[in-house]
Formats: C-alpha cells, sequence, structure tokens
C-alpha cells in the first residue's frame, strides 16, 4: 500500500512538470509523460496510470471500445493487470505541439500472454494527445493503440 501510494506521488509529480515552457521541445516532455506512464503502467498500478487522463478524456484501445475518462481507463488497465501484462515501453516516434496540446505517437511494447498462459511480446502503434492544464501538468486529452 505504501509503495502504491509513493509510486502514485512521484507519477502525480512528474506529470505535474512535464509542462511546456516557451521554446521548449514538444519531445522532450512527451517523452518524460511516457516515461513516467510507462513507471505506473509496470508498477501495476492502474489508479496511477488512470492520473494521466483527464476529466474529458477519451481512451480508445484496440478492442474498440469508446472509454471515457479517469475511472473507466483505471478499469480498464486494472484487467490487464489482472491478465498479468508486464512490461510497457513506449518508444517515441514524432512529437508536436504548442502551449496549449501536444501530439505525441509511439511505437509500444508489452509482455502479455496467450491462450494457454505462456507469455508472449505484444505491440503496436499509439497516438497520444496531452492537453496543458492550467497549473502547467500535462493530461491526456486522447489516447489510442492497436
Amino acid at each position: 500500500m505504501v509503495r502504491s501510494l509513493t509510486l502514485m506521488s512521484a507519477v502525480l509529480c512528474v506529470c505535474l512538470s512535464a509542462a511546456t515552457g516557451a521554446g521548449a521541445d514538444p519531445a522532450d516532455d512527451v517523452q518524460a509523460a511516457y516515461s513516467a506512464w510507462d513507471a505506473a503502467f509496470n508498477a501495476g498500478d492502474a489508479k496511477a496510470v488512470a492520473a494521466f487522463y483527464g476529466q474529458d478524456a477519451i481512451f480508445l484501445p484496440a478492442t474498440h471500445d469508446v472509454i471515457k475518462g479517469p475511472d473507466g481507463v483505471e478499469k480498464f488497465f486494472g484487467g490487464l493487470f489482472d491478465m498479468g501484462v508486464t512490461g510497457h515501453k513506449l518508444e517515441l516516434i514524432e512529437a508536436h505541439g504548442d502551449d496549449d496540446m501536444l501530439v505525441g505517437t509511439a511505437k509500444w511494447s508489452a509482455t502479455g500472454k496467450d491462450a494457454s498462459g505462456a507469455e508472449q511480446p505484444w505491440g503496436g502503434v499509439a497516438t497520444h494527445v496531452f492537453e496543458k492544464q492550467d497549473d502547467g501538468s500535462l493530461k491526456l486529452r486522447v489516447h489510442t493503440f492497436n
């Protein structure tokens, strides 16, 4: 429990500090957000993952579901963690943005399980739209992957 709370605090601090300043390289900000997101995922903490999403976020996973808001995101990733998915990594392809919004594209990989329960590599590509919050933090507004 203490580990989860410590991780959640660290994730929120990184999320809060991932602000875009004048002249900042969007790739640096997106990469920082990706690293923090991966850390939350790899800790198996669905609540910490959901903290990266704004209240009006839309999450479009490969299941073709339309999931809205942090509560839905938490439920989705909790299900993945219950299935034993681990080792998530986002590799930045490209990032663009301005003072209000950043868009990042990435290759993603993780370790899942096949029908017999044996580990197998998973992967694909993802698109992330981050909105800069009034406090300077970044929150995901749109996240989709295949």
